[in-house]
């Protein structure tokens, strides 16, 4: 199949082509599939920390036989980038995407780029910012590490942990609990949990304090490709309620969307819903036996107590180790790279 030039999120493909990567990856983990990028150089432009998505993309890279160069922004590493047009640069970055771009798609196949929101314009953030100018410029496929609205990859990641927990998912019930942290965080993995959970047709319930609810636009569309195959999204304070029957917990942290960029006005309400969003082993019983999911890193027993990390129930290694699997098939696709699969004809040329 042909592969888009860019993923920065679930809606630049069509969902037949994310559960493609996604069976795929399952291949690939349970040994079913194998593929290859011999001799393919994938440039990875980090502007923000990571552990996971770094680790699990390089070690994609290695095992399809490709080389990885990263790029870490800011002190020691690569200069910063601007991304605006028109603007004149006399301020901390001291290059700009246009030459970037250009010139790292003279080094490499494909560009990986990391850049979290600024938290200061939700109307900015939501265009994915940098990444946008990187797709723009590069003359390679370029696909986000974590961008300021969306996470592919994590979203892929978690689609997978779903699957190899619940065989056939519509109709089951997600819960994507608002969880406490002392600053208010990015929405990127929230709106790309909700959009799997959709892309399996879940009935995906989004529990938050009233303050901090998602954004309307993305819960609306991703409400739509639940509908499509089976499944809903709808928001809900009542925590209790939506805990009730729950086969998948989700936990994490985020902002509030009336006071983005204003986070002095939004301190208080986040001290005062903290205590009890706490999400702990007891809340777990309420659902229909559910597993529990987060994306890591978690700051333990302020958002998540170690009864729930530690106990039974938590999927939180399975799901990160499926970081490893979506990336070397976003990686495949993206580059169209060999794949071998048992009982099915070879896809590309795949070199042994």
């Amino acid at each position: 199949m042909s592969a888009p030039r860019t993923l920065l999120g679930f809606p630049d493909w069509e969902p037949a082509a994310l559960l493609d990567l996604v069976d795929l990856a399952r291949d690939l983990k349970g040994g079913l599939a194998r593929g290859h990028l011999g001799g393919r150089v994938v440039v990875l432009y980090f502007a923000n920390p990571s552990l996971r998505t770094r680790a699990s993309v390089e070690a994609a890279c290695a095992r399809l036989g490709a080389t990885a160069v990263v790029l870490d922004a800011g002190a020691g590493g690569v200069w910063g980038l601007e991304h605006r047009d028109g603007v004149v640069m006399d301020g901390t970055a001291a290059e700009h995407v246009k030459e970037a771009a250009r010139v790292l798609s003279r080094y490499g196949d494909a560009i990986g780029v990391r850049a979290f929101a600024g938290l200061k314009d939700w109307g900015e953030d939501r265009t994915e910012p940098l990444l946008s100018a990187f797709a723009r410029h590069a003359t390679v496929p370029v696909f986000s590490l974590e961008g300021s609205a969306r996470h592919p990859l994590q979203g892929l990641a978690d689609a997978q942990t779903i699957l190899e927990r619940l065989p056939d998912p519509r109709g089951q019930r997600l819960v994507l609990t608002w969880a406490p942290h002392f600053k208010p965080l990015p929405m990127a993995v929230p709106n790309s949990v909700v959009e799997a959970g959709a892309l399996l047709g879940m009935n995906v319930v989004v529990a938050r304090p009233d303050a901090m609810a998602l954004d309307p636009e993305v819960l609306a569309a991703a409400d739509a490709l639940a509908r499509a195959r089976g499944g809903s999204v709808r928001e809900t304070s009542d925590r209790q309620a939506a805990l009730e029957g729950a086969r998948v917990v989700y936990a994490k942290s985020w902002g509030a969307l009336r006071h983005y960029g204003d986070w002095e006005a939004e301190k208080p309400l986040r001290a005062q819903e903290n205590p009890r969003w706490v999400v702990r082993a007891a809340d777990l019983e309420r659902g229909d036996d559910p597993f529990f999911m987060h994306c890591l890193p978690v700051r333990r027993n302020l958002k998540v107590e170690d009864a729930v990390l530690d106990g039974p129930r938590s999927a939180v290694i399975q799901q990160a180790e499926n970081r490893l699997w979506t990336a070397q098939a976003v990686l495949l696709r993206l580059l169209d790279g060999g794949v071998s699969r048992q009982g099915r004809e070879p896809e590309g040329t795949l070199i042994a």
